[in-house]
């Protein structure tokens, strides 16, 4: 059975960048998840089909109003009933969310159903996220102008996991994080590129140097660009191969600098 995602959002029209394009495109088509939309304006309650009002006790910007979404919640999962889903969990991406991590995308992953609600301006009322709301996800520490981007980020590193979705099934599990490490570096054609040539070991077709190769170079990118990411590796704990590798990487940008 594939993933049902539905998404609560003022402009569904930005999702089809998820459901026409790229790898989320093609797993939407051959049915490895299904996304639907739903537009809180569409359950507006008057006719100017408003959907926010100004914040008790005063403030700039506007708040989402509560009754547009709970309508927009209750329809789709009437729609998830309708094909034999009893319950779903819901997210709103914001940025008082906790953080996005690699952890979670996997855990995410194994749901049956998810239901996304995108904020925009101020944020939504309370009342809505406390009783509608199972978590708050947020991609950053920083602010952008709504949901919609972080549900779309959030969705792409999702589907990436599902059965199907990629070429060859090992390779979700190969990405960046997958261990706490970051990826070791790509290369492709031609062999030599304005005068830099491929690492030789990539060329030599053993296959063993190349596994070690790219072990060592993913312990010594993480070093360089993420010690945040390595200290989690350490903490969980090194082998013994990967403790030497990374000494030898370190020895190498000694000898560099």
């Amino acid at each position: 059975m594939s993933l049902e995602i539905d998404v609560v959002t003022l402009f569904p029209e930005m999702f089809d960048a998820v459901t026409k394009y790229g790898v989320t495109g093609r797993a939407e088509k051959n049915k490895v998840y299904q996304l639907n939309t739903w537009n809180p304006r569409d359950y507006a309650e008057d006719s100017r089909k408003s959907v926010d009002d100004s914040p008790y006790g005063g403030g700039q910007g506007m708040v989402l109003l509560a009754a547009p979404l709970e309508k927009a919640i209750v329809n789709a999962r009437a729609r998830l009933k309708s094909i034999g889903i009893d319950d779903a969990h819901v997210i709103y991406l914001s940025p008082q969310g906790k953080l996005l991590d690699h952890e979670k995308v996997l855990e995410l992953s194994g749901y049956g159903s998810l239901i996304l609600v995108c904020g925009r301006y101020e944020g939504v009322d309370e009342r809505f996220i406390t009783r509608y709301v199972d978590e708050e996800i947020s991609i950053g520490n920083y602010v952008i102008s709504g949901g919609e981007l972080d549900a779309m980020v959030l969705i792409d590193s999702i589907v990436r996991h599902l059965p199907g979705s990629l070429g060859d099934n090992n390779s979700a599990k190969e990405d960046t994080f997958s261990d706490l490490l970051l990826e070791f570096p790509q290369y492709t054609r031609p062999e030599i590129y304005n005068g830099e040539p491929v690492p030789s070991v990539l060329l030599s077709g053993n296959h063993a140097k190349i596994k070690r190769w790219r072990l060592q170079q993913s312990l010594g990118k993480t070093w360089l660009n993420r010690p945040d990411l390595l200290a989690q590796k350490c903490e969980e704990g090194l082998s013994k191969e990967e403790e030497l590798l990374l000494e030898e990487f370190k020895q190498q940008q000694d000898y560099k600098s």
